[in-house]
């Protein structure tokens, strides 16, 4: 008899999520998780005296627009969300900037009344993309095949209006469909950026989905857990534990076990382990690179595009808040900071990406969460986490990230400071997460956040690739889930909750809060 029903490869979000339900529906789950601590790229840790620094995803944004908080009842086992209200704050060098907030009106009049027609204009762009957000939302929470996304789509409610002059607006860059409805640079460079933060540039064609996502964001807003972002992984690793799983740290996966060509157990520093089901949580090219024996490596996992990078984040503990010269009020600290001048500073930051150069004037989101938690810093500090674009991981010139990354962190603090005077005064701490050590620590191959790059051909039936995209890899018994598999990179957790649906279809679960399992009544 198996030692576990289940086990899981990694304890990032997405893997623990699968876990959590997985247990929830009675299973016995083993979670193995090679760093010392659970949550992957979501997790919290003291890295300077009384400061708490997340070392990935801070803004929990995409989990709000999926159910798995109310069916995992996170609440229960600690984790409690923080509202964050405005969502976007964007500063300009002359002093100039503009609020969204979660509340549609309010946006609405704040720019008609600063920006005449504008206002207007964003109204005119929720209300006509609101029904294709909802539904590419929709798609995200199934398992993606080629019909349904089709089905959906099309003859789904996903415009308004014809498809005829829908289609062109789909297909386009997103920097450029801007232009079709807003006149002011200050309101496009915002929504451009936030769209920007998917990966591919604003110029690349196919990608307008990125931006016209941005209706959902006044729907469910933005939110941190209390006491770093890492807290929604601690909980979903309580959860585990109390539905009888078992959560190992510390404890990295050798290989996963192949009999008879079907997935069998791990190896645990020599020790194995035997399951009816392996799910691997890590990256698509860990799976199926290192852990899986070579005879059963799948040809097409050969070609997935990693890309070069992508971006780098500055992590900074300051003596006193940040302070904009902009907006020097708390609201600017609550909200997302998305400082970049225009679309020009993006585009010239991707050319110098392109160029195997860091970017040397780059656009940035600043967070300064502990605006609204106070467990984040002592009493009268802050914590500063600045991401910037564009960061190649291979470097022109034979330069490596070892020698260059304090020069390079420097540049990121020196960009900021203009908009915010006296920062730089106030670090008494910091980490600078170049893409070189996203790989080291993270395990996040080429330093790309998002795993594998977010283009259309690694999205949706095509990610990772075809005839993986139901989470189940090409050996029997072994599943996938994490930011390789559909839909992609990001805080929101559908990845692990549709490959818990498909595992518990396997293992002929009963129907339990929609997603399956034994515990269930009939």
């Amino acid at each position: 008899m198996p030692d576990f029903d289940v086990i899981t490869v990694g304890a990032g979000h997405n893997a623990l999520i699968t876990s959590a339900y997985l247990a929830q529906a009675g299973y016995k789950v083993a979670v193995f998780e090679r760093r010392d601590i659970v949550g992957g790229a979501v997790s919290t840790v003291e890295m300077v005296p009384g400061y708490r620094f997340d070392l990935g995803g801070s803004a929990h944004i995409l989990i709000r627009l999926t159910p798995v908080v109310e069916e995992l009842g996170l609440e229960r086992f600690g984790l409690e969300y923080l509202e964050c209200d405005p969502l976007f704050f964007a500063p300009y060098p002359d002093g100039d900037h503009l609020f969204i907030h979660r509340s549609e009106e309010r946006t609405v009049t704040e720019l008609e009344a600063k920006f005449p027609g504008e206002g207007e204009a964003y109204a005119r762009f929720l209300a006509e993309w609101r029904p294709f957000a909802r539904t590419v939302r929709d798609l995200f929470l199934q398992t993606p095949d080629p019909l349904t996304l089709g089905r959906t789509a099309m003859f789904g409610k996903a415009v308004e209006g014809d498809w005829k002059r829908a289609l062109p607006r789909i297909l386009a860059p997103y920097g450029e469909l801007v232009d079709q409805y807003f006149r002011e640079e200050k309101v496009k460079t915002p929504l451009v950026w936030m769209a920007a933060q998917s990966g591919p540039p604003p110029s690349e064609p196919m990608t307008s989905p990125f931006l016209l996502w941005h209706p959902l964001y006044h729907e469910g807003g933005m939110a941190r857990p209390r006491g770093g972002s890492g807290m929604l992984t601690q909980a979903l690793a309580r959860h585990v534990v109390a539905h009888g799983g078992e959560v190992h740290a510390g404890a990295p996966v050798d290989a996963i076990t192949v009999e008879g060509g079907r997935a069998t157990g791990v190896s645990v520093a020599g020790q194995h382990y035997s399951a009816r089901a392996v799910v691997s949580g890590t990256h698509a090219l860990e799976t199926f690179g290192r852990l899986l024996p070579e005879a059963h490596r799948p040809p097409a996992a050969r070609s997935l595009r990693v890309g070069n990078g992508f971006g780098a984040v500055l992590r900074l503990a300051l003596d006193k808040p940040v302070r904009y010269a902009a907006f020097p009020e708390r609201d600017a600290r609550v909200a997302l900071q998305l400082v970049a001048r225009d679309r020009a500073q993006i585009m010239t930051a991707y050319g110098d990406y392109l160029g195997g150069r860091p970017a040397h004037d780059p656009p940035i989101v600043a967070m300064s969460f502990s605006a609204v938690d106070d467990t984040l810093a002592p009493p009268g500090g802050e914590v500063l986490w600045l991401w910037a674009q564009y960061f190649p991981y291979e470097l022109s010139g034979g330069r490596s990230w070892d020698d260059i990354g304090p020069e390079v962190a420097e540049s990121i603090l020196d960009a900021f400071e203009p908009y915010a005077p006296g920062t730089k005064a106030s670090v008494v701490g910091s980490l600078f997460q170049h893409p070189l050590w996203l790989e080291r620590e993270l395990g996040l191959f080429r330093g790309n956040v998002m795993h594998l790059e977010m283009s259309l051909d690694q999205m949706f039936a095509l990610r990772p690739f075809l005839g993986a995209s139901d989470y189940r890899a090409p050996v029997k018994g072994l599943y996938l889930t994490g930011a390789s598999t559909h839909p992609g990179g990001g805080i929101m957790g559908a990845s692990g909750r549709n490959a818990a649906r498909t595992v518990l279809r396997d293992l002929d679960a009963r129907p339990l809060f929609g997603l399956g399992g034994r515990t269930a009544e009939p």
